[in-house]
């Protein structure tokens, strides 16, 4: 009888450890951790109207969201197995590099700088810079009416800067945490226009037609890509390819006209996703 119940536990054993969740390194494709644990943890911003935000109500909504959602279904992943982190400009390439994230859908442009740090795929999405301003600031048309102004941008972004370095040299320069933070500055009157991307401010003007709008010319190019852990070419591939998928489906502009569509704000054609 012992010999049966020692064959017993060696059993039980063997099928535990076979069931049990399996292990991944840190230096794991995007892809084999996907593939291996069903479950993906996804940087996205938590109060980015029409993109990503959080709402009152507990959901997680917006294109960002809908694109993150699709290129973890194709990953295998299900939409009640992701965990959403919220990152911010100040935090993306931390987030990616310390494990915290898998990925990062967050209006994240590509750059040759934080190609140094990561990876990107796409891009998914093409935008420019612009202003958004009160809706009785008619004397500002565009970036070189803000000499002597108060121009707010986030922590850990550019876009403020670069109209200080390309545009007006004598703006002064306001920073605060999160967009939305600046947007509550812009209508208090502290602050004379909020700059980042014109799809990002287009989500904050649905919110409020009546007292705010976007001077609406574009004076930069941005690409947004989705962030992986550097030199991840195997994930990179993957989500390129599920990215393209979304886009030919037609999930991809669904997903737009949804989201972004009742701002009013002009919709680009998809953007070429090419091998990397």
């Amino acid at each position: 009888m012992r010999w049966r119940t020692l064959l017993g536990s060696a059993l039980l054993l063997v099928t535990a450890s076979a069931c049990g969740p399996k292990h991944v390194s840190p230096s794991d494709s995007l892809v084999t951790r996907a593939s291996a644990t069903d479950h993906l943890t996804i940087g996205i911003r938590f109060d980015a109207p029409g993109l990503s935000e959080h709402t009152v109500d507990g959901r997680f909504v917006g294109f960002d969201v809908d694109v993150a959602t699709f290129v973890a279904s194709e990953l295998g992943v299900a939409k009640k197995d992701i965990t959403w982190r919220e990152t911010t400009s100040a935090t993306r390439e931390t987030d990616l590099t310390s494990g915290a994230v898998d990925l990062v859908v967050a209006s994240y442009s590509i750059t040759d700088k934080r190609k140094q740090v990561v990876s990107f795929a796409g891009p998914y999405f093409t935008t420019g810079q612009d202003l958004l301003v009160r809706r009785t600031s008619a004397d500002i048309a565009g970036p070189e009416a803000l000499n002597g102004r108060r121009l707010c941008s986030v922590t850990g972004s550019t876009p403020a800067q670069q109209v200080k370095d390309k545009y007006a040299q004598a703006v002064q320069l306001v920073e605060y945490p999160r967009y939305s933070d600046c947007v509550t500055a812009l209508l208090a009157g502290q602050i004379d226009a909020v700059t980042t991307d014109a799809v990002i401010l287009a989500g904050y003007v649905a919110r409020d037609p009546e007292l705010l709008k976007i001077v609406g010319k574009p004076f930069s190019k941005e690409n947004y890509g989705i962030g992986l852990r550097k030199d991840d070419t195997q994930g990179v591939s993957a989500v390129d390819d599920a990215i393209r998928k979304m886009i030919s489906s037609g999930e991809w502009l669904r997903s737009l006209n949804a989201n972004i569509g009742p701002s009013g704000y002009p919709l680009p054609p998809p953007p070429e996703v090419t091998p990397k």
